[in-house]
């Protein structure tokens, strides 16, 4: 019964799982972009683990496949709008909510400038000479966790 419990909530599953699960769900509803962005992330998984890495498929992996999708959506949701065509970043932007669901839950601009203070006064960053330490330190703590780009404007404001 316990295990049945943890099955069902998604706790202990691991993204695989979790995908074909919501793959034969979203069949049964009839939810064609969801399946469709199902499907591509299902696929990303395969291309891993058809790729040699010689490995099983890890978090950090599964994080770092996602955060590219969601990019690559974002980028093409900034290029849809650019060239007129809304219907097309309406699409996308339903699939990055799709995709981010995935993720673990993203960080606000405060939780990450939060962070970054905690980061600067490990090292004593305090100037933008020191941005090239910071950076680093922040995204590999934030990995997954945040967006680039945001993370990247805040450690900029922080040592201005």
């Amino acid at each position: 019964m316990f295990t049945c419990l943890f099955y069902l909530t998604g706790i202990g599953m691991n993204l695989k799982e979790r995908i074909n699960q919501d793959l034969k769900d979203a069949m049964k509803s009839g939810d064609k972009v969801k399946l469709e962005t199902i499907r591509s992330i299902r696929a990303l998984i395969l291309e891993f683990e058809k790729s040699g890495a010689g490995r099983e498929i890890n978090q950090d992996d599964e994080v770092k496949m996602l955060s590219t999708a969601v990019k690559k959506r974002k980028d093409s949701i900034e290029q849809f709008r650019n060239a007129g065509r809304e219907e097309l970043a309406l699409k996308e932007e339903r699939e990055l909510g799709i995709l981010l669901s995935y993720l673990p839950k993203q960080l606000g601009e405060e939780e990450i400038a939060s962070e970054v203070k905690k980061i600067a006064s490990e090292i004593g960053a305090k100037s933008k000479e020191d941005f090239p330490k910071l950076m680093p330190l922040v995204m590999k703590e934030l990995k997954g966790k945040a967006d680039g780009k945001l993370v990247k404007s805040v450690v900029e404001k922080f040592l201005s």
